[in-house]
């Protein structure tokens, strides 16, 4: 196979993988709400679909935070928060969400609060991270 040059065709075959893409995603969540309701929400995770659905969209949003931080407005014009400070922030976050998952849970238990706490904070956590490494690199490649 020939590698395309002509931008257009490049263009066209990017819509083309996008739409399957759309489709395949669409069939996959009709799987798995079908199996939502005939045998429950623990089947859906215990799926292998889930496990691709979920890996999917990661990669997906992973490649969205690329584009949105080149294609964001001069970040030398905004004041930016320290690092240390959005971490600390995602923290108290996550601890406020542990308690809340403590005193609303039916079980009242400890370690699942302690686990959706950190499930939060490394949710939060990534995604900044990864911005805020773009966003730096970006500053640094300008100043050059």
């Amino acid at each position: 196979m020939k590698k395309i040059k002509d931008e257009r065709l490049i263009i066209e075959n990017l819509k083309n993988i996008r739409i399957a893409f759309i489709i395949q995603s669409i069939g996959i969540i009709a799987i798995l709400v079908y199996d939502g309701i005939t045998k429950g929400v623990k089947e859906v995770i215990a799926n292998p679909l889930w496990l691709v659905f979920i890996i999917s969209n990661a990669v997906l949003i992973w490649g969205s935070l690329k584009i949105s931080a080149d294609m964001e407005e001069d970040t030398s014009k905004k004041k930016q928060l320290p690092y240390y400070i959005i971490v600390i922030i995602i923290g108290i976050l996550s601890v406020v969400f542990g308690i809340l998952i403590k005193l609303t849970s039916e079980n009242n238990s400890t370690r699942e609060a302690i686990i959706m706490g950190i499930v939060v904070f490394i949710s939060f956590l990534i995604p900044y991270s990864i911005l805020y490494y773009l966003r730096k690199r970006r500053l640094e490649n300008r100043e050059d």
